[in-house]
C-alpha cells in the first residue's frame, strides 16, 4: 500500500460547479469513483482524495486544513473572509454579483440606494461595495428567493448573483451596477505541508495544460511556398507558425495554434493569399 498522502480536496457537493469541477479533473486524466452519495471518493490514479461538502462550508475546511485545496466561487471566498491562498483561476462557473431594482424604481446610479433597503445573501461583499462608494444603505441578509424580496415590501432593491438574468427579468427586477465578478478558483490551505504542496503542484501542471487549449485550435493549411512569409504575418503563433514542404515542389504547409474565434477575423485574408485545404483540429491538451 502506498504510503504517500492524500491531496484532499473539496468540492461543492451539487450543482453546476460540481459538475464542471469533476469534468476539469476527467480531462486531466483523473479517475474518480463517483462519490455523490459519499462524504468521499479517492482517486484510482492520482494520489488525490476528493470531499463532496456544502459550498459555504468549503473555505472553513480548507482554512482549518480539514481539505487542503478546493475548487469553489472566488465571490465565496470574499464573503467567508478565510484565510486561504488562490492559487489557480479556472475560467468557469462564472457569474457576477449584481444590484438589481425593480424597473419603476427610478435609478440613475449606486448614488440613487443611498438610505434604501437591500436585500441579499452576501453582506459582506455588498458592504465592502457600499463603503467604496460611500453609499449608507440598511442591508437585510436572508438566504434563499432574494429576488422576491421587493415584491413582498422587505427591500427597495437587492444584491444578488446572476448569469443570465432571467431570474430578475420574471420577477420585474432590473440589473443595475455589478458589485463584483466572480468565477471557479482553486484554493489552497496554508496548513498544507510539503508533500501535498508537490502533488498540488504536479495537478497545477495538469490544470493548466487543460485550460491553455480549452478555445485554441491547431491550424494547418498548404500555402504557395512563394506566399508563405504573407501568410505567416497573419497568423499568431505560440513561437511562430512551424513551415513544412510539402512533396509537391512549390508548396508548403503551415501549422500554427490560434484561438477559435480568430480564425473567423483572418479566413479571408488567409484564402486571398492563397492558402487551401485549410484544416482545423480540436486540441486536447497543450503544454506550455
Amino acid at each position: 500500500m502506498s504510503s504517500v498522502k492524500p491531496l484532499r480536496i473539496a468540492v461543492q457537493k451539487k450543482g453546476r460547479l460540481l459538475d464542471e469541477s469533476i469534468q476539469l479533473l476527467k480531462e486531466c486524466g483523473i479517475k474518480i469513483d463517483n462519490g455523490r452519495d459519499q462524504l468521499k471518493a479517492a482517486a484510482r490514479n492520482f494520489p488525490i482524495e476528493v470531499l463532496y461538502l456544502r459550498n459555504s462550508d468549503i473555505p472553513q475546511y480548507i482554512q482549518d486544513g480539514v481539505a487542503d485545496i478546493g475548487i469553489i466561487g472566488e465571490n465565496t471566498i470574499i464573503e467567508k473572509k478565510k484565510e486561504v491562498e488562490i492559487v489557480q483561476k479556472l475560467g468557469f462557473s462564472k457569474c457576477r454579483l449584481s444590484l438589481a431594482t425593480p424597473k419603476d424604481l427610478p435609478y440613475a446610479s449606486v448614488k440613487d440606494l443611498d438610505g434604501k433597503r437591500i436585500a441579499t445573501s452576501y453582506p459582506v461583499s455588498l458592504q465592502l461595495f457600499l463603503d467604496r462608494n460611500g453609499i449608507g444603505a440598511d442591508i437585510h441578509e436572508i438566504s434563499g428567493s432574494v429576488e422576491i424580496a421587493p415584491n413582498i415590501g422587505l427591500a427597495d432593491a437587492i444584491c444578488d448573483l446572476v448569469s443570465t438574468g432571467s431570474t430578475l427579468f420574471k420577477n420585474g427586477l432590473e440589473e443595475q451596477d455589478i458589485v463584483l465578478k466572480s468565477e471557479a478558483v482553486i484554493a489552497a490551505s496554508p496548513e498544507i505541508d510539503a508533500e501535498r504542496r508537490e502533488i498540488l503542484d504536479r495537478l497545477l501542471f495538469r490544470i493548466k495544460s487543460v485550460l491553455a487549449a480549452r478555445n485554441k485550435k491547431y491550424l494547418l493549411m498548404n500555402v504557395p511556398t512563394g506566399k508563405v512569409d504573407a501568410v505567416t504575418k497573419l497568423l499568431p503563433g505560440m513561437r511562430s507558425p512551424t513551415v513544412l514542404p510539402l512533396a509537391e515542389e512549390g508548396w508548403s504547409s503551415v501549422h500554427t495554434v490560434i484561438e477559435e474565434g480568430r480564425f473567423w477575423d483572418i479566413i479571408d485574408e488567409l484564402r486571398n493569399k492563397g492558402a487551401e485545404g485549410i484544416l482545423i483540429v480540436p486540441i486536447d491538451k497543450m503544454i506550455l
